[in-house]
C-alpha cells in the first residue's frame, strides 16, 4: 500500500508540473545579447527549458545561438537586423541569407524555425524613414527565398513593429478609431495585405510601461492588469480597464480598415523593467506580469477579438548591460531575470497567481568575490580628480542604477564613486590595473551592497562565451547621468 501510495503522489506531482508546462508552452520570451557578459548559450536554453518555455525570439542569427537552439524542440523567431535591410532588397542576398541561416539548421535535429522576423521596428518615427524603402521589399524577399528553398508552407517572414505605426485621431481617442499612422497608411496597408497572402502574422511590440514613462498624468492602475478608476469608454459602448486592450484593439481597428480584419496578431514585445525609472521597479513587473499571465491563461483575449489566445513573447529574457539607453535608462533592465540568469521575483508562467520561482540558470561561473571601490584613504590631490575618474568608469560600463528613481539612487558621494569604479572593474574581468583609477580605487573581499543597491559580480568571461568586454555605448542619456554622478562625487 505503501508503494502505492506513494506512486500516486508522484503521479499527482508529476500531472501538476505537466499543467504548469502547457500553460507556459504558449508563451514566448525575447532572448537579446548586447551585454559585457552574456549568458553561455546553451544554459540559455537549458534554462528556456527548465522552465517549460517552448518559444524564442532572437534579433539576429548568431551561430552560436542558432546552434544550441538545435535539437531543443524550442520554437524560434530568428531575425534579420535593421541594418541588412537594404541589402535584402536584392533577391540574390536574400536567398544567400535563407540558405546561411535557415535551410542549414532545417534538419532532423536541427532549429525548429517558424517565423523569420525581418527587420525590427523599422518605422519608429526617430529612424526619420531610414527603413521605409527597403522593408518591405526585403520582407518580400526572405518570404520568396522561404518558397524557393522549400520552407515556405511552415516558415513564415513578418516585421515586428512598434506600435507607433498606429494611433486614434486626436478627436477620437478610442481603439475603435485606430487607423495606420498617415504618413505610412499606403505602405502598411501594402505589408498587411501581404502578410495576410502569404500566411504570416502581424508582430507588434506592445509596452504599458512606455505609456506611463512618457506622461506623468497617465493613471498608474491604467497600465496593469486589475481594475481602473479611469476606464476608456469607446463610442461602442465597450470600456477598457487597461492599456494593453485598449492598445491592441487599436491595431484590430487599423486592420479592419486596410480590409484583413481576421489577420493574425502576435505580440512581439510586452514586459516591464525593473531599474533605471521610479516606475521601473520589481514589485510593479511582478504586479504586471501577473495580471498579463492570469489574462494569457484565461483565453480572455481583448474586447474586439475575445475568447482567444493571444500569442505573446516577454520582453525579455534577461537584463542587457551594454544596450544603448536613448529611450531612458530602463532600456537595460527588462530582463525577467537579473544579468546572470538568477530570478528578480516570484512568477507563476502558468498564470495561476502561485508564489512560484523561475527556475535560475545552471552551472554559472562567477568571477572571484571581489569589489573595487573609492579609496578611503586617497590623497585630498587625488580626490580632485574622482568626477573626471567616474565620468570614465561610466563612459565603459553600465551606471544607469544610479539614476534618478533608480535603486542605488539613494547612495552618497561615497557610495556612487564605489559603484562606478565596481561596475568598470567587473567589465574589464577584474583585472588589477582597472582598480586604480589614479589612486583613488581600491579592491576589497567586503560586499560593499547594501539592502536596495546590488554591487555585482560578474561572470567569468569563458563562461559569457568567451567575448571580450565591449564597450558601453554612450548616449545623450548616459552622458547626462555621467555628468550628474561627476558633479555629486565632487561637490564639497
Amino acid at each position: 500500500m505503501a508503494g502505492r501510495s506513494g506512486d500516486r503522489r508522484l503521479a499527482v506531482v508529476a500531472f501538476a508540473a505537466a499543467v504548469l508546462l502547457s500553460a507556459a508552452e504558449g508563451l514566448g520570451v525575447n532572448w537579446g545579447t548586447m551585454a559585457s557578459h552574456p549568458l553561455p548559450p546553451r544554459a540559455v536554453v537549458r534554462m528556456l527549458q527548465d522552465n517549460g518555455i517552448s518559444k524564442v525570439k532572437l534579433f539576429d542569427a548568431d551561430a552560436g545561438t542558432m546552434e544550441a537552439l538545435a535539437g531543443s524542440g524550442v520554437e524560434v523567431m530568428v531575425a534579420i537586423p535593421n541594418n541588412l535591410l537594404d541589402l535584402l532588397t536584392d533577391y540574390d542576398a536574400a536567398r544567400d541569407w535563407v540558405h546561411e541561416n535557415v535551410s542549414r539548421y532545417s534538419f532532423d535535429g536541427g532549429v525548429n524555425i517558424k517565423y523569420v522576423a525581418v527587420g525590427n521596428e523599422p518605422f519608429l518615427s526617430s529612424l526619420n524613414g531610414t527603413f521605409l524603402n527597403v522593408t518591405f521589399p526585403a520582407l518580400q524577399n526572405i518570404q520568396r527565398a522561404l518558397y524557393d528553398a522549400g520552407h515556405g508552407d511552415t516558415i513564415k517572414a513578418t516585421v515586428p513593429l512598434n506600435a507607433d505605426v498606429y494611433n486614434s485621431p486626436e478627436n477620437m481617442q478610442v481603439p475603435s478609431a485606430g487607423r495606420f499612422r498617415p504618413d505610412i497608411a499606403g505602405l502598411m496597408t501594402e505589408i498587411v495585405q501581404f502578410l495576410n497572402q502569404s500566411g504570416a502574422p502581424f508582430t507588434v511590440n506592445i509596452y504599458p510601461f512606455l505609456s506611463l514613462y512618457g506622461n506623468d498624468n497617465f493613471p498608474l492602475d491604467y497600465a496593469f492588469f486589475d481594475g481602473t478608476t479611469s476606464p476608456v469608454v469607446d463610442t461602442n459602448g465597450i470600456q477598457y480597464t487597461n492599456v494593453f486592450d485598449a492598445n491592441f484593439d487599436t491595431l484590430v481597428s487599423a486592420l479592419v480598415a486596410a480590409g484583413v480584419g481576421g489577420l493574425p496578431v502576435v505580440v512581439g514585445e510586452v514586459g516591464w523593467p525593473t531599474d533605471g525609472d521610479k516606475h521601473a521597479r520589481a514589485d510593479l513587473a511582478q504586479r504586471f506580469y501577473a495580471g498579463l499571465l492570469r489574462k494569457l491563461a484565461s483565453n480572455a483575449g481583448t474586447p474586439l477579438r475575445p475568447n482567444q489566445y493571444v500569442e505573446v513573447y516577454l520582453f525579455s529574457l534577461v537584463d542587457e548591460d551594454a544596450k544603448s539607453v536613448a529611450p531612458g535608462n530602463f532600456e537595460r533592465h527588462w530582463g525577467i531575470l537579473r544579468y546572470d540568469g538568477q530570478p528578480k521575483y516570484a512568477m507563476d508562467l502558468a498564470g495561476q497567481g502561485r508564489d512560484t520561482a523561475l527556475v535560475a540558470a545552471r552551472g554559472v561561473a562567477y568571477l572571484p568575490r571581489a569589489w573595487c571601490v573609492l579609496n578611503p584613504s586617497a590623497t585630498p590631490d587625488a580626490m580632485s580628480r574622482v568626477g573626471d575618474n567616474v565620468n570614465y568608469a561610466c563612459t565603459y560600463a553600465d551606471c544607469t542604477s544610479l539614476g534618478y528613481g533608480s535603486t542605488c539612487n539613494g547612495m552618497d558621494a561615497t557610495g556612487n564613486a564605489s559603484y562606478a569604479f565596481n561596475a568598470y572593474f567587473q567589465v574589464q574581468n577584474q583585472v588589477e590595473e582597472s582598480c586604480g583609477f589614479q589612486g583613488l580605487a581600491v579592491q576589497t573581499q567586503q560586499d560593499p551592497s547594501t539592502n536596495a543597491c546590488n554591487f555585482t559580480i560578474q561572470i567569468e568571461p569563458s563562461a559569457a562565451a568567451g567575448r571580450r568586454p565591449a564597450a558601453v555605448a554612450v548616449t545623450v542619456a548616459t552622458a547626462m547621468l555621467i555628468s550628474v554622478l561627476a558633479a555629486m562625487v565632487t561637490a564639497p
